[in-house]
């Protein structure tokens, strides 16, 4: 399914992943069955989906055993991106961006090629390098 294309991992599905209630838990399940490589992220997308997953009661632990078993791995250090992520910011003040979209909208610029696998619609509205349309993985 992903041939040579790095999939770069949002909170959405990663949270969906882990609650068998959520609406996307089966969806995203298959896609996660489809993917061969780590999937990448960010350090703020970690943050993020350990907080949702606590404050719905599940176990952030779980989040996290898929980092330690390779299967996701942080491929942006915030700190070595930090202008760009922040001229992200700027171009999107409208929307408003999160600090993890705006860091996958950086890692699209420096993947390429890659899908965001995510359930966020804004992600039809950021643009990597100024125009260019970011591939995604999403339900439609």
């Amino acid at each position: 399914m992903t041939g040579a294309a790095t999939i770069l991992l949002d909170t959405g599905p990663w949270v969906a992943l882990h609650c068998r209630d959520d609406h996307f838990h089966g969806w995203v399940c298959d896609q996660f069955a489809r993917i061969t490589g780590p999937l990448l992220t960010c350090e703020a997308v970690v943050a993020e989906t350990c907080f949702l997953l606590a404050r719905n009661g599940h176990d952030p632990a779980k989040a996290l055993n898929l980092l330690g078993r390779g299967v996701v791995k942080v491929g942006m250090a915030l700190g070595d991106e930090a202008t760009s992520v922040q001229a992200l910011f700027e171009r999107y003040d409208n929307v408003p961006a999160s600090l993890a979209d705006a860091c996958l909208v950086r890692m699209s610029e420096l993947y390429e090629p890659c899908r965001v696998f995510t359930l966020d619609s804004d992600f039809h509205i950021y643009r990597r390098h100024g125009r260019k349309v970011i591939p995604l993985l999403r339900p439609e």
